[in-house]
């Protein structure tokens, strides 16, 4: 995708003095319900009125939207606050009737961006659009895939595309719906900077206590906005429940959210900064050796139990380096997420060395 910048032209236009909100119920359910969230949202920061009328569901029988009935009632919203209005598209024939009701935004959702076909099925029906376009991550922690996503769409001819970091599926359970992999997001910014990235915390926590914790997460890695699903009556949604917010707390979420500046000419500022960033550089290279050293080890290991044929796994020694280690983490102010993480990378390593000494 050559001339990135021709894509952010759409969030410029906006003009706005603080980041893109996207809020809104996480289905339509009433057209009642619909406009009376919008006039709770009206003259706030939100800008673009979000509201999900078709909604796969990951098992038959849930409330799986409104349907096209929805769009009438955005129409409504779009007339009556003046707000930009938004939906998920999931195939071609969805595109064709949001952009026949003139819906201001679409976005496509997780479920599809996993499947190239379905992609280019959409990418074709968009075709010269000049609406703005937002790709959300696919389910698994694929970046190939949601680039590939994102790039079938700017193929189209979509010159106005975002993307939606919405989290990841994984079948370890943690305190996230799906986990964030902040990782694969600030990749996904080198890569493609100038593309806007909005953050869905809604979609990440699964839980509307944690809503205001992620969005400054995402604001501190510079996200250029936020999709927070937003319902008067949280508790009695038809989908969604517990990760939605009323309008009241996402009002007050925005006023307490610190926007960053990205970086600061201060001469005291950036010497003091340089000073940390070489230390932590230092002991980076530091962590490198330990590692290094820590392989040669298995490869020894490796060689003994290829002498006494002995299997290369031994599961009683690793749980007990993992229980240890996350206790001692735990000092080290380090959460159990993360040395989870990296231990279990460190082993899935020296596993491989040692089979790669006893299968050699």
């Amino acid at each position: 995708m050559e001339n990135n910048k021709e894509m952010r032209t759409w969030l410029d236009d906006l003009n706005l003095d603080h980041p893109l909100v996207i809020a809104g119920p996480c289905s339509a359910e009433t057209e009642e319900q619909v406009l009376k969230i919008a006039h709770e949202l009206k003259d706030t920061d939100v800008s673009y009125f979000r509201a999900g009328i078709w909604k796969p569901r990951t098992r038959p029988g849930n409330f799986e939207g409104v349907g096209a009935l929805g769009l009438k009632w955005l129409q409504k919203v779009k007339a009556e606050t003046g707000m930009k209005v938004c939906t998920e598209v999931a195939n071609a024939a969805h595109v064709k009737l949001a952009l026949e009701h003139d819906i201001d935004m679409l976005w496509i959702g997780a479920r599809s961006t996993v499947s190239p076909f379905i992609m280019q099925e959409i990418a074709d029906a968009l075709d010269g659009t000049d609406k703005p376009v937002l790709v959300k991550n696919p389910v698994n922690p694929d970046l190939s895939l949601w680039l590939g996503g994102i790039e079938r769409i700017y193929s189209s001819g979509v010159k106005n595309i975002g993307a939606i970091h919405r989290g990841f599926s994984t079948y370890q359970k943690t305190k996230y719906r799906n986990i964030p992999e902040w990782q694969m997001a600030i990749e996904f910014q080198n890569k493609y900077p100038d593309i806007p990235l909005i953050n869905d915390p809604s979609h990440i926590t699964g839980n509307r206590e944690m809503i205001f914790d992620v969005s400054q997460t995402a604001l501190d890695l510079n996200f250029d906005g936020l999709m927070i699903e937003t319902h008067y009556d949280p508790e009695n949604a038809w989908s969604d429940a517990a990760q939605q917010v009323t309008p009241a707390t996402l009002i007050q979420i925005m006023k307490d959210l610190k926007i960053r500046k990205e970086s600061n000419e201060e001469e005291e500022y950036n010497s003091a900064l340089n000073n940390l960033r070489a230390q932590i550089d230092v002991v980076d290279n530091q962590i490198l050796g330990l590692l290094g050293q820590r392989m040669k080890n298995s490869d020894a290991i490796g060689k003994l139990k290829k002498q006494k044929n002995v299997a290369v796994l031994q599961s009683k020694r690793w749980n007990e380096i993992l229980g240890k280690m996350v206790l001692e983490g735990e000092q080290h102010g380090l959460s159990e997420e993360f040395i989870l993480k990296m231990f279990k990378a460190v082993h899935q390593e020296s596993i491989n060395h040692q089979e790669k000494v006893i299968n050699g």
